[in-house]
Order: C-alpha cells, then structure tokens, then sequence
C-alpha cells in the first residue's frame, strides 16, 4: 500500500493515478471526501493534525508527503507525520520539498522545510526528496480572469523561471515511491525554459487562438491576493524569488531526465493539457 497525501491536488492526483494504473494498491488522503480513481481507497484526514493520518498508514510501506500552505504556519508539526510513519511501520518516504531550502535557505519557509527534510533523514526510514521550482500549475490562478476578461494579472511580467509541469513531479514521485536505486536522492525539478509571466500569458492566447491581455501588479497587490490562500511568509519568499531569481533558480535541471529518460514537459505542453480551464 502507498499513501498520497494531497491526492486531489496538482501532483497528488496525477501521481495517484499514476500509481493506480502500475497495479500499486494507494490510498489516496485530502481533507475532504473526494472522487478517486476505481480501486483506490479514500481517506479524509487534516495533515495539521498527524494523528489523524494513522487510519490511512494502517499496512502502508511507503507515503507521498505533500505539504499544505497552512502547515508553514507558526505551531504546525510536521515533523510529527514523519513520526507517525516510523510508528506505523512505513518503510519509504518521499517529500515533496522547494527549490528554495537549496537557493533561499534563510527564508522563513524554506528554513522550515530544511528542518522537515533534515527529520526525514534522521528518521531511519528510506527517503526520497523532491524539490520543485515554480509550477506550471500556477497558472490556474489565471484561468477566471482569462475567462471573463481576456486578462492575466501579476507582478514582474518580464522575469522569468524555468516552472516545471506537476505531471513531470508526479512521475518522479512514482520512480521514488517504487524504485530502491533512488533512495536517499535529492532530486531538483524544473521544466525545459525559462519563461517570463508576460510569456506564459502569450503561450495561453496561442492556445486559445484569442488574444489575452497581461496587466502588470505590484508587489504589494500580489502579496494580498496570495495571502488569500497561503501564509505570509510563503507568499514573501515566492515573490523574492520570482521577483530577482539567482542563477541557480535559472539553471534547468537534469535530474527529470536522470530520473525519467525523457526531457520534461514544457509549459506550452501544461497548456495544451489544461487549456480547458480557460475557455
């Protein structure tokens, strides 16, 4: 049995479908009752209180561990699901981790993470770390506007990151939930180009054959409609970085192809699998 936490999400269900369609017996774990794929088993736990996960690791060998913007709060105790997993007998653990803990270790965020990556080590059970630049998937948080107004909103419109297609994280997960050669590996993933906000709501239009307007927002403005949904702080280092990337959150990363054997997908292929959501 492998557990996905977040399995309704960007990676998680990919990766649960992914799972499901190897033969693998998953359970899949959000908050709240969801649609599943036929075979895998459904459970509604809150990560914000591990406990809660224990149904879900009953005869688990290996956990998907998937973070929610509000376990970066002040109080929050991931560590503990770590904990938890040991108790219960899992075997293998694969974190869904940033890009940051590596670039940006003295963000407020990324100091966390680096503290749940370094209780994984210590734990004594195998471990994979996944650590993702910018999602493609972001995108999303466009799809109303371009619907209703032709428009994409946001700051820093000619500074670009090479954001990487959460189908790609998810099959990297699925190698390093299934796969000993991968234990103990810290795998960075990015997508295949560096592309500006200005760009990816150009890649949008092309898709849709209808222009799509970019409006350029400040800082401030796109602080209060991130913190909407994500604490403080992580909205603070995600602007730092998209705002003045370093070299290092420009370089694209190998390690999808040493993992995978294929190139990674690029935006414009995120697009074409999601153009749905903007029509």
């Amino acid at each position: 049995m492998i557990v996905v936490t977040g399995a309704t999400g960007n990676v998680g269900r990919p990766l649960t479908q992914a799972l499901a369609k190897a033969g693998e017996q998953v359970t899949a774990v959000s908050r709240r009752t969801a649609t599943v794929p036929a075979g895998v088993r459904h459970v509604a736990a809150d990560l914000g209180e591990p406990d809660s996960l224990a149904p879900a690791l009953e005869g688990a060998k290996a956990l998907f561990l998937l973070l929610s913007g509000d376990l970066h709060k002040p109080g929050a105790r991931p560590a503990g699901l770590i904990n938890l997993a040991a108790a219960r007998g899992v075997r293998r653990v694969v974190l869904l981790s940033s890009q940051g803990v590596s670039t940006r270790p003295l963000g407020p965020t990324r100091v966390a993470m680096r503290a749940l990556e370094d209780a994984l080590r210590a734990s004594g059970l195998d471990w994979a770390v996944l650590r993702p630049g910018g999602f493609a998937s972001n995108a999303l948080g466009w799809a109303e506007s371009v619907r209703t107004q032709g428009a994409v909103a946001a700051p820093f419109g000619d500074v670009g990151v090479p954001v990487v297609d959460p189908v790609d994280i998810a099959e990297v997960a699925v190698a390093c939930l299934l796969q000993d050669r991968h234990s103990g590996g810290v795998y960075e993933l990015t997508g295949t180009q560096v592309i500006t906000p200005r760009e990816q709501a150009q890649t949008i239009a092309a898709a849709l054959g209808t222009p799509v307007r970019f409006d350029e927002i400040t800082r401030a403005e796109a602080k209060a409609t991130m913190t909407r949904f994500v604490p403080a702080e992580l909205a603070d280092d995600t602007l730092d970085i998209i705002s003045a990337p370093t070299p290092a959150e420009l370089r694209i990363s190998p390690d999808v192809v040493r993992v995978l054997g294929r190139a990674p997908h690029s935006f414009g292929d995120w697009v074409d699998r999601s153009i749905a959501a903007f029509r």
